[in-house]
């Protein structure tokens, strides 16, 4: 299938789908050569609820095969905390807790389709989690390596699904060097490296429209760490505008922590590419503390395109945002509340506008983190 095959962005080597390829030979990262159907909004009335619905644009030959727990769909509601049009994405609702789920059914059921048995992946716990989990799901070996500082309920969980777990010291980008070895020999199920983890991602955007009636948000805030989330946004919103569907794509505002924001420091400098971060520091936000992000300049890209922004915030801020939406009853990581006070931010320097409607997305349980925000 054509489309499937997928496209070197900096070289334009090509290649057919192979569960060992996960990169370019050049070191650069894979998108699909040719863009994805349409979803059939047209028969989605008469489908489950969740984000197998949009089968279609999911580079899935057999998707009546997906390794799948029902994911998606998840709710999205009016926040109680402010006076412009918030709604609140609530992703950490998906069966291991997070939005990586969205990437890793679609990922591990594309190498399954592959004919891979086993996958190896690097994680600061979520992607981990979520890859560990749709690993044991399809019955495929699994071993992940995480940074030795990750959240012990995080580390938990991947042993729990029965994935060995490769402890790595140093920060986050040690663990993504550490596993490359083991990537020689095992299929690497890359939630950064391939295209199909970005895929399944995409469908939040899909979820976001339909739920607003085929209207896509003014903004969208998200925490961006290595930008999948932000990628599959502007790659989902950008495939229904294309095709008709919607008549606009948001601007996507992206929200680091101050102590680890490799994003914000290329995109206030007006850089086109992103330097590794100098003198990163521990903080409560993890799962975002990467110092280069592997598509890093397209993260930008799809931040630029979309008129968008990169706000950070500090350790109080995040902690506070914590609280702020536990006091809605909504219970989420550090790294999920980064995007409070950067629509506070936001909104202080006129980014977003009175009258706007934004999203922002809620990306991980605080059951994965319980313990590191006093209440």
């Amino acid at each position: 299938m054509v489309h499937f095959d997928m496209l070197c962005d900096e070289c334009r080597s090509r290649f057919t789908p192979d569960p060992m390829r996960y990169g370019c030979d050049c070191g650069s990262a894979l998108d699909f050569a040719a863009p994805a159907p349409p979803i059939a909004v047209e028969e989605l009335a008469s489908r489950p609820a969740n984000m197998w619905r949009y089968h279609e644009a999911l580079r899935i030959a057999r998707p009546e095969d997906a390794v799948t727990m029902g994911e998606g769909m998840t709710p999205l509601i009016r926040a109680d905390r402010s006076d412009h049009d918030l709604r609140l994405k609530l992703d950490f609702t998906f069966p291991t807790g997070s939005y990586k789920d969205r990437g890793a059914a679609v990922l591990i059921s594309a190498l399954r389709e592959m004919g891979a048995d086993a996958v190896v992946e690097d994680s600061s716990g979520n992607a981990g989690a979520a890859i560990a989990a749709y690993a044991a799901r399809a019955g495929m070996r699994c071993v992940i390596y995480t940074p030795s500082g990750t959240s012990p309920a995080k580390l938990d969980q991947i042993r729990v699904f029965g994935a060995e777990l490769r402890l790595v010291e140093g920060d986050r980008q040690a663990t993504t060097e550490a596993v490359l070895e083991a990537a020689e020999t095992t299929p690497y199920a890359s939630h950064n490296w391939t295209p199909y983890f970005i895929t399944g991602v995409k469908t939040v955007a899909f979820e976001i429209a339909e739920q607003l009636g085929w209207r896509a948000p003014d903004n969208v805030v998200a925490p961006a760490g290595f930008g999948s989330i932000l990628l599959g946004l502007h790659l989902g919103f950008s495939e229904l505008r294309r095709h008709g569907i919607t008549d606009t794509t948001p601007r996507l505002l992206a929200a680091q922590a101050e102590r680890c924001c490799p994003i914000h420091v290329a995109w206030r400098a007006g850089a086109d590419v992103v330097d590794r971060f100098v003198d990163p520091r521990p903080t409560l936000a993890e799962g975002i503390a990467s110092t280069r992000p592997i598509r890093a300049r397209q993260v930008l890209d799809a931040i630029r395109h979309t008129e968008g922004a990169v706000a950070t915030v500090t350790e109080d801020e995040i902690a506070d945002g914590v609280r702020a939406l536990a006091r809605e009853g909504i219970y989420v990581e550090p790294t999920s509340a980064v995007v409070v006070s950067a629509f506070d931010r936001l909104v202080e320097q006129g980014v977003i506008r009175d009258g706007d409607l934004t999203v922002s997305i809620l990306t991980g349980s605080g059951l994965k983190a319980s313990g590191k925000v006093p209440a």
